[in-house]
């Protein structure tokens, strides 16, 4: 017996079983579709500032179209999305654990290892401003859409990464990648919002996050097997293949409801701009929408402040120097053209006066403090692991992702104890002390060959796993539940590119410091041996020197003490990001989560409007 279609969200109360058995796709009736909102005047592209249509807002194209898809889904096309998420999801989480262990062997190869940190920033970065860009693109678009996109960015970047000849064309591979990397991560978050309820919100945030279950243990096998077999590339290069293959699951199932919607009619009304100016309009259309100049500055601001941090030092230090100085100047001039830009443009890349809420700001600075702090212990873990405590490629990386194993089984676990007691705010408060107590634990156990330091190093990841399975996610759901489901996308995307800020100015200062310290560290502890490039040697290319120098050498011993000196900066400096991340989440709003898709409603969303409304010239398209 087939059942209604469930047009609540998952989380809520059982649906009625229908007696007919009918099928949504081909039974709908005048009468049916009767009850199906539609919008009668113009189509909100951006999603800035709805005023009527789907549940009372107008709604944007993207959103119009998953609101017409939940009106013909059952619940086989719901388990046969999130099963296609969490394939996806599969994909790209075991391509990105190994990619970070395949990553210093590149830049290694490069004799540029140091420059790791540049290839982070770079990464991060573009990722900050693809977050945001992609949240509207999808509700211009739509959601499969957008993931067709993602997956022609992610086939491309690997290309280049895995044919790189040096770190130029690798970084710029890597930012390809990371373009639809950070897409892809977006649209399945945005997708688990259209679909479910603000109390099952957190459980089902966690599909994708599964995979880290298996990949923690598989890993390591598969990097020392790929790296043993053949190089790094065909490691990279593979996944060009896999990832687009593993994404069918889910592109078939969103095809197959959209269809049915098509066929019920549900679509007839809406067009992407392109289809409703034309190619030139649209284009010029497009450019306000997703606010491409905004893109640009932003970009601007965080590139030249931030990579110039990683590349001025070393052994040949270059702060002096205008090609480090001119860039950052540069930068710190774009901060307020952006700012500015940000209260003139058309339709804002960083909607600020949505961020006024104490609910969207707590969980902004949770995501910023976050990743700030878990950088800077684990930006250059993976190297100190090898170099420092002496452990093999396949144990360094399993190391490497019991955080993330830890955190997920933390996560979906306290997914199901939030679905029962409908409250966010006291996990993650919990969450964000234990975070710090983590890194106390990462301070005492830097680096050392004996067995208690392992164990010691492994502990405190296991610890600071549990604080991150406690709060991260909880802050995305409750967040979401103070904006209307015309705005998911965007402050999704915007919660997430803070995430990407946090990595990028975790990677800058990680980077510095590495930078800054190791190198004197190693030539002052490796004077003694009158080897006056083995210093440079153990900083650009430490895999192959601790191949001559095996643990138990003088030479070795003092390069662990000098990786031992800089892991130790890095960890203080993250406990004390810890302090400002408590703060914020105390910040953040303690909501009675319930089995609607969001906490905001229409009329919310309209006093809001009538009280921060300015009187603006609206922007014209020529």
């Amino acid at each position: 017996m087939a059942t209604v279609p469930d047009n609540r969200a998952i989380g809520s109360e059982a649906a009625p079983v229908s007696p007919t058995g009918s099928h949504p796709s081909h039974d709908l009736n005048d009468a049916e579709k009767s009850k199906i909102p539609v919008q009668d005047g113009p189509i909100n592209f951006s999603g800035d500032e709805p005023t009527g249509g789907f549940g009372g807002a107008m709604a944007s194209l993207g959103v119009a179209r998953i609101e017409a898809m939940n009106s013909v889904i059952t619940r086989w096309d719901r388990v046969g999305i999130f099963f296609g998420v969490f394939i996806a999801a599969y994909a790209y989480g075991l391509d990105g654990t190994l990619r970070y262990a395949y990553q210093p062997a590149a830049t290694n190869d490069f004799a540029n290892h140091s420059l790791l940190s540049t290839v982070n920033v770079l990464r991060a970065v573009i990722a900050a401003a693809a977050q945001p860009t992609a949240g509207k693109i999808a509700d211009v678009f739509g959601r499969l859409e957008l993931i067709l996109v993602s997956i022609f960015f992610y086939i491309i970047g690997t290309i280049v990464m895995s044919t790189s000849t040096g770190v130029s064309s690798f970084s710029g591979g890597a930012i390809i990648y990371q373009i639809g990397y950070t897409m892809i991560i977006l649209l399945l978050q945005v997708i688990i919002g259209d679909l479910t309820s603000t109390r099952a919100r957190l459980l089902f945030s966690y599909i994708p996050a599964l995979p880290f279950l298996i990949n923690t243990w598989v890993s390591g096998n598969v990097s020392a097997a790929v790296l043993g077999a053949t190089t790094w590339r065909w490691g990279f290069g593979m996944w060009g293949i896999i990832f687009p293959v593993c994404t069918l699951p889910l592109l078939i199932s969103l095809w197959i409801v959209g269809r049915r919607a098509r066929q019920a009619g549900l679509l007839d009304r809406y067009k992407t701009p392109l289809q409703e100016f034309g190619l030139k309009r649209g284009m010029v259309e497009l450019f306000w929408r997703i606010d491409v100049i905004g893109i640009i500055l932003l970009i601007a601001c965080f590139a030249l402040i931030l990579v110039p941090l990683t590349l001025a030092g070393g052994f040949e230090s270059t702060w002096h120097e205008a090609r480090t100085i001119a860039p950052i100047v540069v930068g710190i001039v774009c901060v307020p053209f952006f700012l500015w830009w940000q209260t003139r443009a058309p339709h804002p890349l960083v909607p600020f006066r949505r961020m006024k809420d104490r609910g969207v700001w707590g969980a902004m600075g949770i995501a910023l403090c976050l990743n700030f702090a878990w950088y800077m212990q684990g930006d250059y873990l993976y190297s100190v692991m090898i170099v420092a405590f002496g452990m093999s490629i396949e144990m360094a990386t399993r190391v490497s992702s019991i955080y993330s194993f830890v955190s997920v089984v933390t996560g979906f676990t306290l997914g199901f104890i939030v679905y029962r007691v409908r409250r966010l705010k006291v996990f993650i408060v919990a969450g964000t002390c234990l975070f710090l107590v983590a890194f106390g634990l990462l301070i005492q156990f830097r680096g050392a060959t004996e067995t208690s330091s392992h164990v010691g190093v492994i502990a405190a990841q296991v610890l600071l796993g549990m604080a991150g399975g406690m709060f991260p996610y909880p802050a995305q759901a409750s967040m979401q539940t103070t904006v209307i489901h015309e705005h998911l996308a965007v402050m999704t995307g915007i919660y997430l590119a803070t995430y990407n800020v946090g990595s990028a100015l975790g990677n800058a200062v990680s980077g510095a410091i590495w930078t800054q310290t190791l190198p004197s560290q190693l030539a002052a502890r490796l004077e003694e041996f009158g080897n006056t490039t083995l210093a440079e040697a153990a900083y650009g290319k430490p895999f192959d020197v601790i191949l001559e120098y095996p643990v138990g050498t003088p030479e070795r011993a003092a390069i662990i003490d000098s990786y031992r000196y800089v892991q130790r900066l890095l960890c203080i400096t993250g406990i004390c990001l810890c302090v400002p991340l408590i703060a914020f989440a105390l910040c953040t709003r303690n909501p009675h989560l319930n089995d609607e898709q969001t906490l905001a409603s229409d009329s919310d969303e309209k006093n809001f409007n009538k009280k921060t409304e300015k009187t603006e010239t609206p922007h014209v398209v020529a």
